[in-house]
């Protein structure tokens, strides 16, 4: 079992390549751990397209998808009711998530939706149904897949108990500590935002893993492999 995080436009030609060079086979599962849009390239949208298709892959639901599913309304038909319904709340989040480099992303699904309005549809369900994390179990550890660590931790809480922006936009630092039992991996954060020595680097403490290694930001992104912790970095 893989894990990577934040590919942000990542081009997928070069991430098969990548998949490839990592000894990644149809009997392996992949967890994307969120953020495959916005900010590089196509968006993302090339990826999302892959990923409709994959058997063992799984996105985990990132905030720069949640931003994008605030914003499917403007790839409803223009009607007078849904003109209408175009609030100056729907118009600040679409702001709010064109400055956090959703512009590539819309052009790409607009351009995507005037030949193939269904493949859209699909992404966009596809996205509505991405989990907020996941638990996995390998004969070594146990890890709770999530994309940005978890606000508002407490080891009592269930993990039902949080709520959805608890997973999609904490920023965790170096001295706070999840389960003892199990190892929680996530992305969000680039690794160098602690310090020039991270930058590009996987990231472990002793209860977290932070596999964001600044794709976003023109580094080559990492793969995890869960079952003995390996790392992998593109070429």
């Amino acid at each position: 079992m893989y894990a990577t995080s934040d590919l942000h436009g990542y081009p997928l030609a070069k991430f098969k390549i990548f998949l490839k060079n990592a000894v990644f086979s149809d009997d392996d599962f992949l967890y994307i751990l969120g953020d495959v849009v916005d900010r590089n390239g196509d968006g993302g949208v090339e990826m999302l397209c892959w990923l409709l298709e994959q058997s063992n892959v799984q996105l985990i639901l990132g905030n720069h998808e949640a931003m994008l599913l605030s914003c499917s309304f403007v790839f409803e038909e223009i009607t007078n009711e849904n003109l209408q319904n175009v609030t100056s709340e729907k118009l600040e989040l679409l702001n709010t998530y064109m400055q956090n480099g959703g512009n590539v992303t819309l052009k790409a699904l607009q351009k995507l939706n005037k030949s193939s309005p269904e493949t859209v549809s699909y992404i966009l369900d596809y996205l509505r149904n991405a989990p907020l994390y996941e638990t996995v179990l390998t004969e070594g550890n146990d890890f709770l897949l999530v994309h940005s660590g978890i606000d508002n931790f407490n080891k009592s809480k269930k993990l039902s108990q949080y709520i959805a922006n608890d997973f999609l936009w904490m920023w965790p630092e170096l001295s706070d500590e999840y389960f003892d039992d199990i190892i929680t991996v996530f992305g969000h954060t680039p690794t160098l935002s602690y310090g020039k020595e991270y930058t590009g680097k996987i990231l472990k403490t002793q209860t977290w893993i932070d596999i964001d290694v600044g794709a976003a930001y023109g580094q080559k992104p990492a793969l995890l492999r869960l079952d003995d912790l390996k790392e992998f970095y593109a070429d």
